[in-house]
């Protein structure tokens, strides 16, 4: 197989806090790949080093088999399926489902769409590596500038805040439910995310999430200021 960057950077591993990425017996990095991997200083081993021999426990305890109700937290370390990190992704890979689906029902949402889509996925590789989510404009707008547009549509697309209705039609509709889905995994976030006093430990996070159903509404706003045009 030939890894070109976005094929290195989604299989990037992290195991004992250091990221890794393993390179099978015959596989081939593109140029772009190998810079990627040198100038994050992310170290390649060999393919069959990536086989775990053992598990790790939050508990301290280890296990030589991965049982049916554990998974992955990161690296070799295993977690029960209902704990609040995992039912995070989960939550995520529903939101990704619905913004593949808001692309697919109009052409004209694949662009601003496919940039939510994009943060997303950046997102859930940032919480498994625990890497800071780094803070960029989203659909050419700053936080700033989409605080703004979301709190007030109206002077912006001389269209008010409004209830969907099905009269507003599928491609409204289909915003709409994906910004519920980012809603969910904002609250799963919250309740992954928080230490003991209730004080959050990922904020970048949830900054992420608020952001992504933000910018969700703004194009609902768009698209029903567009049909009452």
């Amino acid at each position: 197989m030939l890894y070109n960057e976005d094929a290195v950077r989604a299989n990037i591993r992290n195991r004992d806090g250091k990221r890794l990425f393993f390179l099978g017996k015959g596989d081939q990095l593109t140029s772009s790949a190998r810079d990627f991997l040198n100038r994050e200083r992310i170290e390649i081993r060999p393919g069959e080093d990536a086989k775990i021999e053992r598990y790790r426990l939050l508990s301290g305890g280890f296990l030589e088999e991965k049982p049916e109700h554990m998974t992955h937290l990161n690296g070799d370390v295993l977690v029960p399926k209902n704990h609040p990190r995992i039912v995070f992704r989960g939550k995520m890979d529903t939101l990704e489902a619905e913004l593949l689906l808001c692309q697919l029902e109009s052409p004209e949402l694949i662009t601003p769409v496919g940039q939510v889509l994009a943060l997303a996925r950046r997102l859930i590789r940032c919480e498994v590596l625990e890497e800071p989510v780094k803070q960029e404009k989203l659909c050419g707008l700053t936080e700033e500038e989409q605080r703004k547009r979301s709190h007030f549509p109206q002077d912006y697309y001389s269209q008010p805040h409004f209830m969907p209705s099905v009269s507003d039609g599928k491609v409204i509709l289909r915003l709409n439910r994906a910004r519920c889905a980012a809603r969910e995994a904002e609250l799963a976030a919250v309740t992954a995310f928080s230490d003991r006093e209730g004080n959050p430990t990922r904020p970048d996070i949830l900054r992420a999430l608020n952001r992504m159903s933000s910018m969700l509404y703004i194009l609902m706003i768009q698209a029903k200021s567009q049909v009452r045009s």
